[in-house]
């Protein structure tokens, strides 16, 4: 019973009682066959690509901040890596430095707004998403002539950022885990882990008490978009092309993924191994109902329903966590 109520205090745990509610609805009601979806890859592709883009923007909501940004970073750093070792045939080192440094110069640009302005960051990131789309596509026409644009990567690069494992699951995966395994140690083990949360309790208490909530800020905003483009270069190393639409999709999937992950919108609650399973389920979800006998009209039904519940597990679990004290434990 104590390992019971430990697990229901922990903010990962409304992603966990998600998912296994998520399977257990597809096994009774849609007739999935757990072999068959748990050996298929396209949900844990569409995972991957969701999760590495997740981990950052959750981060940055724990801090009491948003980026939507990230819409508009996935075929900026694709069409940058393409633009760059595609059109202009400079090495594939080159383009892809060139897509990460330009995530690094948006989330720039989105921190120091964030931090010298009082605009809300849905703001700011809302300018920054229709402008760098702006950018993208102006750029690729004048430049190239086209929206679209070939790339062939060498092999080394094929086989870092861009091979199929197994003929069908995406290197992104394994760079999904290390990026998760790498978030969880700094967020959970270390001194910034517990600075984040301390600014999205309350952001002018963690200022007094010394914690550098401006630089730290800045520095999540360039994880955002540096991980968002970081996810258009494998594409466009993967599928040998770039083209500037998508994207948009990542951000209503990003964030309802974090929220079902068990961060909260309101800042100061969650965890790395929440986000994890929050884009896992996520991806479970929409990918997963192509295995059922249930019509696919139904998805975004099915999702919004999810997104409900997890936010009323969150809050629930969000007020039980923050019940707890040893006082108690104690007493009991």
């Amino acid at each position: 019973m104590n390992m019971i109520n430990a697990f229901l205090r922990r903010p990962a745990a409304a992603s966990v009682l998600s998912l296994i509610i998520v399977l257990a609805f597809y096994v009774l009601i849609g007739g999935v066959d757990l072999g068959r979806l748990a050996g298929a890859a396209s949900w844990v592709n569409f995972a991957a690509n969701l999760g590495i883009v997740a981990l950052p923007v959750g981060l940055l909501m724990i801090a009491g901040e948003i980026d939507i940004s990230i819409g508009a970073m996935i075929p900026a750093g694709s069409i940058t890596t393409a633009i760059l070792s595609g059109y202009y045939g400079l090495p594939i080192g080159v383009g892809m430095a060139g897509a990460l440094a330009l995530g690094v110069l948006v989330g720039l640009v989105n921190g120091l707004l964030a931090v010298r302005t009082t605009v809300p960051t849905l703001i700011i990131t809302l300018g920054t998403l229709v402008g760098m789309q702006g950018v993208v596509l102006s750029a690729a026409v004048l430049l190239t002539g086209n929206a679209s644009v070939a790339l062939t990567s060498p092999d080394w690069a094929k086989f870092a950022f861009g091979h199929l494992i197994a003929g069908s699951y995406q290197v992104i995966i394994v760079w999904w885990l290390i990026l998760t395994i790498l978030f969880a140690f700094v967020v959970h083990y270390t001194r910034y882990g517990n600075w984040i949360f301390a600014m999205g309790g309350d952001k002018i208490s963690a200022r007094n008490a010394g914690i550098p909530t401006r630089g730290l800020t800045i520095v999540l905003f360039v994880l955002s978009a540096s991980c968002a483009a970081f996810v258009g270069m494998c594409q466009a190393i993967q599928f040998n092309s770039a083209q500037v639409s998508g994207g948009m999709g990542y951000i209503f999937n990003t964030i309802v993924s974090i929220v079902v992950g068990g961060v909260l919108l309101t800042g100061g609650f969650g965890s790395v191994s929440g986000i994890f399973f929050g884009a896992l389920t996520f991806a479970i979800v929409s990918q997963g109902i192509y295995f059922t006998n249930i019509d696919r009209n139904w998805s975004n039904l099915i999702i919004g329903v999810m997104l409900l519940i997890a936010v009323a597990m969150n809050e629930a679990f969000r007020r039980r966590a923050l019940a707890y004290s040893p006082r108690k434990r104690k007493a009991a």
